[in-house]
C-alpha cells in the first residue's frame, strides 16, 4: 500500500491549491486605466512634452478677449497719466511744483485775468483816459507782476535750497558707502547700514533707495531710480559714473571715491564763488538804492520848486509864465516811478547772473528792488 493511500485528504488538498489562481493582495490592485494614465503623464514629464491644448469655445474665446483688452485699457490710461496732459489733470500740484518753471503756465494767465479785470473797472469808474493819467494802472501792473512772479522765486529758492543741502551730503554719502564695501559688504547690506545715518535733505532719498534694493531690484537699476528723484548736475554725473561702474564689475569702492572727492571739489568751488560773488550783489543793490534815492531827492526838491516857482510866475505876468511853467510834475514823477521800477527789475537778473550763474536766480531780488521802488514813489513822494 502506498503512502499517499493512508493520507488521501492530503493529496486533494494539494490539488486543490494547483488548481486555484496566486494570490495578490488587495490594496496593490489598480484599475488598468488609470495605471496606463499615471504612465503616460511620468512619460511625458521624462520626455518635457507640453500639455496637450485645451480648446476654447466661442463664448470662452470672446469673455477672454474681451478681458484682455480690458487689461490692455487700463494699461494705456496708467501710461497716458503719467505722461504730458495725463498726469497734469491726475497730479496738477506734483507736475507744477516739482519744476519752478512749470508754475508760470499758471500764474501768466492769472496775472493776465487780474490786469484785465482791474482795467475794465479803472475804465469804466474814470474812463479812458485813466490809462495814461491815473496811477492805478500802475499798481495795477505791479501786483500783476507779483502775481506772475512771486510763486515762480518762491519755488525756485526752494528747489536751489534742496539742491544744495542734497549735494553737500553726497561726498559723506560716498565715503561711508566705500568704507562699507571695502570691509567686505555687498552694495545692497552697505547701502542697507548707511541708510540708518543721518545725511539731511537727502535721507529720504537713501532710505527708499534700501527700500528698492529689499524688494529685490538690482542695485544698477535702483541707482539709476534714485539718480532720476534726485535730479541734480552734480548727482546725475556721479551716479552714472557709479552705476557704469558696478555693472562693468570694476573697483567700485575706488569710483565712490572719485564720486565723493570730485563732489567735494565742486562743492568747494561752489561755495568759494558764491561768497566772491557776494560783494557785486551787494553793490548792485545798493546802485539801486543810491539811483532811487537821487530820483526822490531830484522829485521831492527840485522838480517841486521848480513846478511852485513856475505856477507863481505864470500870476504875474507872460514873460514870467514862460518860467517853468510847464513842469508837469505827476507827469515826471511818474516817469521817474517807471525808471526805478525797471532797474530795479533788470537789475536784479543782473544780481541772479553773477552771484548764482542764472538769470532766474535774481528774480527773487528783483521782486524786492520793484517793491521799494513802487513803494518809495506811493507812499512818500
Amino acid at each position: 500500500m502506498a503512502l499517499k493511500d493512508l493520507f488521501p485528504g492530503t493529496s486533494n488538498t494539494k490539488k486543490a491549491e494547483e488548481a486555484a489562481p496566486p494570490y495578490s493582495p488587495p490594496d496593490q490592485t489598480e484599475p488598468a486605466g488609470e495605471k496606463a494614465g499615471r504612465v503616460e503623464t511620468f512619460s511625458r514629464l521624462l520626455k518635457k512634452e507640453k500639455p496637450p491644448k485645451v480648446e476654447l469655445g466661442e463664448r470662452e474665446k470672446s469673455e477672454f478677449e474681451h478681458e484682455q483688452d480690458v487689461i490692455t485699457k487700463k494699461i494705456e490710461k496708467y501710461r497716458a497719466s503719467q505722461h504730458g496732459f495725463g498726469r497734469l489733470m491726475k497730479h496738477p500740484v506734483k507736475v507744477l511744483t516739482e519744476q519752478p518753471i512749470h508754475t508760470l503756465y499758471v500764474t501768466i494767465p492769472a496775472a493776465l485775468l487780474f490786469f484785465l479785470i482791474a482795467t475794465a473797472f479803472v475804465i469804466r469808474d474814470s474812463g479812458i483816459s485813466a490809462l495814461y493819467q491815473s496811477t492805478m494802472i500802475d499798481d495795477i501792473l505791479i501786483f500783476s507782476f507779483l502775481i506772475a512772479s512771486v510763486p515762480l522765486a518762491i519755488l525756485d529758492f526752494r528747489e536751489m535750497s534742496r539742491r544744495r543741502h542734497i549735494e553737500e551730503a553726497l561726498p559723506n554719502f560716498y565715503r561711508d558707502l566705500a568704507g562699507m564695501n571695502d570691509s567686505g559688504m555687498t552694495l545692497p547690506n552697505a547701502v542697507h547700514l548707511v541708510s540708518q545715518s543721518d545725511y539731511s535733505t537727502l535721507t529720504p532719498y537713501v532710505k527708499r533707495l534700501d527700500n528698492e534694493m529689499s524688494w529685490n531690484v538690482t542695485f544698477i537699476d535702483a541707482i539709476q531710480r534714485f539718480r532720476a528723484r534726485l535730479a541734480t548736475p552734480l548727482t546725475d554725473r556721479s551716479i552714472d559714473l557709479i552705476a557704469k561702474a558696478s555693472k562693468a564689475g570694476g573697483d567700485v569702492s575706488e569710483v565712490l571715491r572719485a564720486a565723493a572727492n570730485d563732489s567735494y571739489e565742486y562743492i568747494m568751488l561752489r561755495t568759494d564763488r558764491r561768497n566772491n560773488m557776494l560783494i557785486y550783489i551787494v553793490i548792485v543793490f545798493i546802485a539801486f538804492l543810491v539811483f532811487v534815492f537821487v530820483i526822490y531827492i531830484l522829485v521831492t526838491t527840485f522838480l517841486s520848486v521848480m513846478a511852485t516857482a513856475g505856477a507863481a510866475a505864470s500870476k504875474t505876468s507872460a514873460a514870467a509864465a514862460s518860467f517853468g511853467a510847464n513842469v508837469d510834475l505827476p507827469l515826471y514823477t511818474r516817469l521817474f516811478t517807471h525808471a526805478a521800477i525797471l532797474q530795479g527789475l533788470f537789475s536784479g537778473f543782473v544780481a541772479g547772473q553773477m552771484g548764482e550763474g542764472r538769470a532766474v536766480a535774481g528774480l527773487k531780488y528783483s521782486i524786492i528792488m520793484v517793491i521799494i521802488a513802487w513803494m518809495m514813489f506811493r507812499f512818500f513822494v
